[in-house]
């Protein structure tokens, strides 16, 4: 038996267990998965609006924040991490800037940019960018010695060198700061938008709590770990076939 096909036997067997207790009891905070599915489906099948006004919206949030924090946190990974003497001076700031939880600059936030897709997309930018700033930072400090003797005994010029040796070297660390980076994106996606907007996974969630709406807020919250497990599929298949090159454990090969 394949390990992904044990992975669902027992995730389908966890959903029959809840799909009984959650009958037995009939509790409204705890509603059955069928009837989590019925209000999916009137909620997103039956009202394609609510996927234009709401899914789309949260998600266009999500990866335009993670895509910038990306962008910035590996640029100014690589830099720091070939120069001792800016990451001597930007050291003790970065510490004192990623202890900082992010969902208490929203207020900040709020009123550097008001209510909307800049506030939104602040928060997540800067809650996300720390664990891919920091892994670059760490991948490019590990590269190997001999790798860089030999390019300094070549004299490969200084953009050659960064683009050919050091960003491939550091690529496995990269892609680990990525994929923790995207799970947090999701879970800032949807703090950003409890606060001063009215479209939005986040907003819906709220709006279904506000209401007693529990089936829909449970919806809702499997919508979200449905784009979760969709993104990190997506950005996995991407990084194997970016490092194709590496060599792979064997659990990864049977993954």
């Amino acid at each position: 038996m394949s390990r992904f096909f044990q992975r669902w036997t027992v995730f389908a067997g966890l959903v029959v267990v809840w799909q009984v207790l959650g009958t037995l009891a009939e509790d409204p905070f705890f509603p059955p998965p069928s009837d989590i599915v019925t209000a999916a489906w009137d909620w997103w099948v039956l009202e394609p609006r609510n996927v234009t006004e709401h899914i789309l919206p949260s998600v266009t949030r999500l990866l335009s924040g993670w895509a910038i924090a990306s962008v910035v946190g590996i640029a100014l990974g690589m830099l720091l991490g070939r120069s001792d003497r800016a990451m001597e001076y930007a050291g003790p700031l970065l510490v004192f800037l990623r202890s900082i939880p992010p969902p208490a600059l929203v207020p900040v936030f709020l009123l550097l940019f008001q209510a909307g897709t800049s506030m939104q997309l602040a928060t997540i930018v800067f809650g996300v960018i720390w664990p891919v700033l920091l892994n670059t930072v760490d991948g490019a400090r590990s590269v190997d010695v001999t790798k860089v003797d030999t390019s300094a005994v070549f004299r490969i010029p200084r953009h050659q060198w960064v683009l050919g040796v050091v960003l491939p070297a550091a690529s496995p660390k990269i892609f680990a700061g990525l994929r923790v980076s995207l799970s947090l994106s999701l879970v800032l996606m949807v703090i950003s938008e409890l606060v001063g907007t009215d479209n939005g996974i986040g907003s819906q969630l709220m709006q279904a709590q506000r209401e007693f709406d529990y089936t829909r807020m449970w919806a809702g919250i499997v919508l979200l770990g449905v784009l979760g497990y969709g993104l990190n599929t997506a950005l996995l298949a991407v990084e194997r076939r970016a490092l194709a090159w590496q060599p792979r454990s064997r659990d990864e090969q049977h993954a």
